[in-house]
């Protein structure tokens, strides 16, 4: 069986859109973005090529998949991370999506389907996709977050768990936690059930 992971960039206060440059994701008046590129240094560049490297499917949402298809097959075979984007299984969940244009997608209408990626593939992975996210994860099929954590506060901006995105839940450490030189964090967690709620501080 194998295992969906969201893999997310984000700020402090939980933003993570448009890391990758400016004009990445304006929606919604967002102008912050490309927050990214400031605080890369190579430790934490080998840690997220290493994850990349370990994907065998990409799961993404259809905001998120209409970006990348729309960056990466203009890269060429000299970009490792193009190199595996473009050569990999991908998936968009979108119901009013026909067929995907970048070549080795497929389409799922419905987020459910995504669980039967676990009978084919060991690693898959979402990367940003909010929207998607929150549904696998109130669905019950995501089944870890591999978080990277950049020390800035946006202020605005789309976040993975505002309020009413997602159900309550619990997860446990699944790897030890690094800290880049550049102050980037990484954190690794397991879905774990439910929170433990409505004890008393102190008792």
């Amino acid at each position: 069986m194998g295992t969906i992971s969201l893999d997310l960039f984000m700020s402090i206060d939980g933003v993570y859109q448009g890391p990758g440059s400016a004009d990445e994701d304006p929606s919604d008046g967002f102008t912050l973005g490309g927050w990214q590129a400031a605080y890369s240094d190579a430790e934490s560049g080998r840690a997220i090529m290493a994850g990349i490297n370990r994907m065998d499917a990409l799961l993404l949402g259809r905001r998120t998949y209409d970006i990348f298809a729309g960056y990466w097959p203009q890269r060429g075979t000299w970009n490792p991370i193009a190199k595996k984007f473009n050569s990999m299984a991908k998936y968009v969940v979108s119901r009013t999506m026909d067929d995907a244009g970048w070549q080795g997608t497929a389409v799922l209408p419905e987020v459910e389907q995504a669980a039967g990626l676990k009978d084919k593939y060991e690693d898959i992975h979402v990367v940003g996709s909010g929207a998607l996210a929150g549904s696998l994860l109130d669905s019950g099929i995501l089944d870890r977050l591999n978080l990277f954590i950049y020390p800035l506060t946006l202020g605005t901006g789309k976040r993975i768990f505002s309020a009413g995105r997602s159900v309550p839940a619990a997860f446990t450490l699944a790897g030890t936690p690094e800290a880049f030189p550049s102050g980037v964090l990484r954190l690794i967690y397991d879905r774990s059930g439910t929170p433990v709620t409505g004890i008393t501080a102190g008792e």
